[in-house]
């Protein structure tokens, strides 16, 4: 049928859905088992979601359910590549993936915890740092009482590794 006999009702939008986080292009897909726990989660959720979608009203019902799926695609794509690190196997005695590093900053003597996690479960307010950000890159392969340089473009500050947990 030609699109000129296509009545404008019958057009559906295409769903935006925003993108996930981040992940560098050619950067493994590192997770913690808390963070894949939370991605197995969240795919539960929006299934559950579309399963109760009203398909009363079917226009709202396929706008609903293709912006779930497209949801749903993106991030069955994340845990397809999703690569759990087992911090155990890990050297105890440095910054990895999965660390939560206590470091102090030289300048201004302030203290932060933060643990370094995969994209998906980064969150500042909950004290996590996605690896792949540049703080988290300075403090990788780090010991206790070492230093890390972060170089910005107006000015560097220098971190003591004071304390590193798993």
């Amino acid at each position: 049928m030609s699109r000129g006999f296509v009545k404008e009702d019958d057009q559906e939008e295409v769903p935006l859905v925003p993108p996930r986080a981040d992940l560098p292009l050619g950067t493994e897909n590192f997770v913690t088992q808390t963070g894949m726990d939370s991605l197995l989660e969240e795919r539960e959720k929006l299934l559950q979601e579309q399963e109760n979608l009203d398909s009363a009203q079917e226009k709202e019902y396929r706008i609903s359910f293709n912006h779930i799926n497209a949801k749903l695609q993106l991030l069955n794509e994340r845990i397809a590549s999703a690569k759990i690190i087992d911090v155990k196997k890990l050297p105890q005695d440095e910054v990895h993936f999965g660390a939560k590093v206590t470091f102090k900053n030289v300048e201004n003597k302030s203290t932060q915890l933060f643990q370094l996690v995969g994209v998906d479960e980064a969150s500042i307010s909950k004290g996590k740092i996605a690896f792949t950000t540049p703080l988290a890159k300075v403090l990788m392969h780090k010991k206790v009482g070492e230093q890390a340089i972060l170089d910005l473009e107006s000015r560097k500050s220098t971190f003591e590794i004071l304390k590193i947990e798993y």
